[in-house]
């Protein structure tokens, strides 16, 4: 990942969009993966994108991260989105 899990203040803007209104956020995430805005929290879509880009990790990690810490894994996976566009490669 290009980001921790809960490593927020590498930007913020993602954060409070995460906080305040999460529906957007994950529609955003699913948008950016072209998949349905439904399937932006589950973790069929941490589990993608991690297989996509060779991250390491196991589905019982991404199943925990996604029930435990639902906000935090679709923000860590929007901010690692917004750094492979930065760097384009995404």
């Amino acid at each position: 990942w290009q980001t921790g899990l809960m490593d927020c203040c590498s930007d913020c803007g993602v954060c409070c969009c995460g906080m305040f209104c999460f529906p957007c956020l994950a529609c955003q995430v699913a948008g950016d993966m072209n998949e349905c805005c439904l399937c932006g929290t589950s973790v069929a879509m941490r589990t993608l994108y991690r297989t996509r880009y060779n991250i390491p990790g196991s589905i019982c990690s991404d199943y925990c991260i996604t029930m435990w810490c639902t906000v935090c894994s679709v923000c860590q996976i929007k901010r690692d989105i917004n750094r492979r566009r930065e760097l384009g490669i995404f």
